[in-house]
This record gives structure tokens, C-alpha cells and sequence, in this order.
């Protein structure tokens, strides 16, 4: 018995010599691992950025990590809230349940928005025609056996001119040193009748040879516009009856979001007008084909200005407008499209993914056109094809067709508009 006693008296010393040790290794053993895991999430934290980025472009395009953290910082300068805030910030609403009824209401059953991200039919039905196919054939046909007989400034900058032909119609003339911006302004057009927009006025590219019925009686103007002969002019129907447009509040620094429960936040408001959604489905179609072209001339050059003019989101869309008659939006001037907007994509590849990033309620047309384009990857010979087919011999002499790198990138910024789409489609659909 005295054995036992003795081992109880020993383990009593021995368990008050071990508790103070143990405490103060467990003490430590939790600081260490809350220290690496705080690690690891900061590294995470910070690859994933860089790598995603670092890895959207080719050699010829890719950011430096300083380049991604001095754009990163404007950016949230500029632009403070999150995108789809009732996911990332719950205390924007109070309760799930309201969450819950949002979900419901916002069902396929009420016209305006399908599946959860779809523009419904209500907003289809009610979108104006625009232009579509036969009227860009009508066009191009129209052009070949025209004659102009004035040649005045307007149609914007530089040495653009308004053409008045003889039977009193009217056209636009796009004139420019470079040619890869008559590439970039007729790609861009073609792109659009791809994706089924009718948006873009009806366009056709000549050349300016003063032997042709076209140009012929026109030598003086032309000199005074300083054109040179045997240079490639894209001509577009001139459009009547435009307003300027505006960019919708959705879209503006403090909102920056639209999805399936934005729209319907619109439907609540006793102003809700069903043109309100019409200019929205528009501008859907817009963001995805500035997104494609990286066209700078448009709301990037909002973008990227408002670090300096805060005010400059009020203005008036740059190149955009309205008709005045049928609430359809005009996409203007795509001369940056798909070449000269695609060498600069490392300064300002951050400006055109705001827009894309944080839309989330597309047409339907449209997004199945783009997983079409991704699934057979063929948006190179599509546009090529075009090119061969609408134009002669003496158009091809003095114009190239579209660079094999630039139908690489454009393959690119498709499967990006592509997991954008599907992106929503894991959180706002219905199914």
C-alpha cells in the first residue's frame, strides 16, 4: 500500500510541475499557427490578383505587378463599393428574408428579367430595330454606284467630312493616316453584325480615287481636306435626329453593379418606366463589345478621366447617342477597335474590365452568341470572310485584313466574356 501512496503522492507533484508547461505551450503553439495562417492568407490574397492579371495576355501584353498595384489603387480610388453588394456585404440588407422575397419576386413570371440573368421579354419586345442585315446590304451596294457632289466638315475631328451625294443622301466619311484605324472602324462593324447588334450605323470602306463616279466631281474639296489618293475611307450612313447619352447611375462610381436585383429594385420605383430597361439592355450589348474591341474612345475615356474630373460621369457618353425617334442607342466612332485599343491594353485593360466585371443581366441573343464564338473559336474566319466577300480587288490592294494577333486576342477577351457569363450564371440563376 505504501508503494501506491507514494506513486499518488509523486503524480500529484508531477501533474503541478507539468500544467504550467503545457499552458504555456499550448499558448504558444496557437500564436504560431494563427501567425501562418495569417500568412498564407495574405500570400494568397495577394497571388491571386497577380497571377489572374499576369496571366489574362500574352508576353506582349502582360502587366508588371507594379503596374497591376498603381492601377489597382486608382481604382479603388475611384471606385469604393463592392460589386454585387448584397453578396459580399450582407448589412446592406436586413435580413435574409428579404433576400429571400427579392428572389422570388424576381422570377421569369414578370417579363423583365429571365432564368435570373437574361433580359425578359418585355425588354425584348421592346427594343427598337435598329440596323440589321439588309439594311448594311442596301448600304454597300448604295455606295459602289453613288456620286457625291459636296464634301463640307463635320462628322467629327480632323479630316472626317459629311458627303452629300447626288440624290440628296447623306454620309459620313472616315479619313485617317493610319490604317489600322479604318481597319479597327470596319472590324469593329463587322464584329457587331457577328454579335447581331444593330447598334452601328451601315458602313462600307472605299478608296479615294478621283476617277471613280464617286469622288470625280469633287477634286477641290478633296484637296482642301488633304486627303491623298488611293487611301482607304470607311463611308457610313449619316443619322439624323441624335441626342447625346448618358451613362446610367447603375453604372456611376457609388452604384457600379447591375443584376437581377437591381432590375428589380427599378420595377419597384413609382417612376419605373419599361424605357429605362431598353436603354439598359443597350448598354448590356455595349459593355460586352467595347469589352471585345477594347475601344477607348468610349467609356474608358470617362474612366480614366474621372481621377482628375470627378464630374466627367455626368457628361454625356463619349461617341455614344440616341435617336431621338425610336430610344435606340448609336455606337459612334469604333476606330480604336480591336488594334490600336489592343496595343494599349496594359495601361488601360483595368478601365475595360469595371464595366464587364460587374455586369451581370445580359441579352440572350447576345450571350449565346458568345458561347457559340468560344465553342467553335472560329470569330477569325468570320471576320476575314466578310472582308473577302464585301470587297474588291482594289479595296484589298490598299486595306489588309485583320492580323492574326489581333483575332488571338480577340479569341482571349470572348472566353473572358464567357466566364463572366457562366460566373453570373453560378449566382443569380434561377436553375
Amino acid at each position: 500500500m505504501t508503494g501506491y501512496a507514494n506513486f499518488g503522492i509523486h503524480q500529484a507533484s508531477w501533474q503541478q510541475d507539468f500544467k504550467p508547461k503545457t499552458i504555456i505551450l499550448y499558448k504558444n503553439a496557437c500564436l504560431v499557427s494563427a501567425a501562418f495562417a495569417f500568412g498564407v492568407g495574405l500570400t494568397i490574397g495577394i497571388l491571386i490578383p497577380v497571377v489572374y492579371y499576369g496571366s489574362s495576355y500574352g508576353a506582349d501584353n502582360s502587366t508588371s505587378v507594379l503596374d497591376l498595384v498603381n492601377a489597382t489603387s486608382v481604382i479603388r480610388t475611384i471606385f469604393i463599393n463592392n460589386s454585387y453588394g448584397f453578396v459580399n456585404n450582407r448589412s446592406a440588407y436586413p435580413t435574409v428574408s428579404f433576400v429571400d422575397s427579392l428572389r422570388s419576386a424576381a422570377s421569369d413570371e414578370d417579363g423583365v428579367i429571365e432564368n435570373g440573368i437574361y433580359w425578359g421579354r418585355k425588354v425584348e419586345t421592346a427594343l427598337p430595330d435598329g440596323y440589321r442585315d439588309q439594311k448594311h446590304v442596301l448600304w454597300s451596294d448604295y455606295v459602289k454606284t453613288a456620286v457625291a457632289i459636296r464634301l463640307e466638315n463635320g462628322c467629327g475631328r480632323m479630316q472626317n467630312r459629311l458627303v452629300t451625294f447626288q440624290d440628296g443622301v447623306k454620309g459620313c466619311v472616315r479619313y485617317r493616316q493610319n490604317t489600322d484605324q479604318i481597319q479597327g472602324e470596319l472590324f469593329s462593324f463587322y464584329l457587331a453584325q457577328i454579335l447581331r447588334l444593330p447598334n452601328l450605323a451601315p458602313s462600307a470602306v472605299s478608296v479615294v480615287d478621283l476617277s471613280s463616279p464617286l469622288w470625280s466631281n469633287l477634286h477641290n474639296e478633296i484637296a482642301s481636306a488633304q486627303w491623298n489618293s488611293n487611301r482607304p475611307i470607311v463611308v457610313t450612313q449619316f443619322i439624323s435626329n441624335l441626342n447625346s447619352a448618358n451613362i446610367p447611375t447603375v453604372f456611376k462610381p457609388l452604384e457600379r453593379h447591375l443584376n437581377k436585383y437591381d432590375v428589380l429594385n427599378m420595377t419597384k420605383s413609382k417612376m419605373f418606366d419599361v424605357n429605362s430597361l431598353v436603354e439598359l439592355a443597350q448598354w448590356s450589348d455595349l459593355i460586352i463589345f467595347d469589352y471585345l474591341t477594347a475601344n477607348l474612345d468610349r467609356i474608358v475615356n470617362n474612366l480614366y478621366n474621372y481621377q482628375w474630373n470627378v464630374n466627367i460621369m455626368d457628361a454625356p457618353a463619349h461617341n455614344l447617342a440616341r435617336k431621338s425617334d425610336s430610344e435606340l442607342l448609336v455606337f459612334l466612332d469604333n476606330e480604336s477597335g480591336l488594334l490600336h485599343g489592343y496595343r494599349l491594353l496594359k495601361k488601360y485593360e483595368v478601365y475595360h474590365s469595371i464595366l464587364l466585371d460587374n455586369l451581370c443581366v445580359f441579352r440572350r441573343p447576345t450571350a449565346n452568341i458568345i458561347k457559340k464564338l468560344r465553342r467553335k473559336g472560329n470569330v477569325g474566319p468570320l471576320l476575314r470572310d466578310m472582308f473577302e466577300k464585301r470587297n474588291g480587288a482594289a479595296i484589298k490592294d490598299v486595306l489588309p485584313t485583320i492580323p492574326d494577333k489581333s483575332v488571338k486576342i480577340l479569341n482571349e477577351r470572348i472566353q473572358r466574356v464567357y466566364e463572366q457569363i457562366t460566373k453570373c450564371e453560378s449566382i443569380f440563376s434561377n436553375t
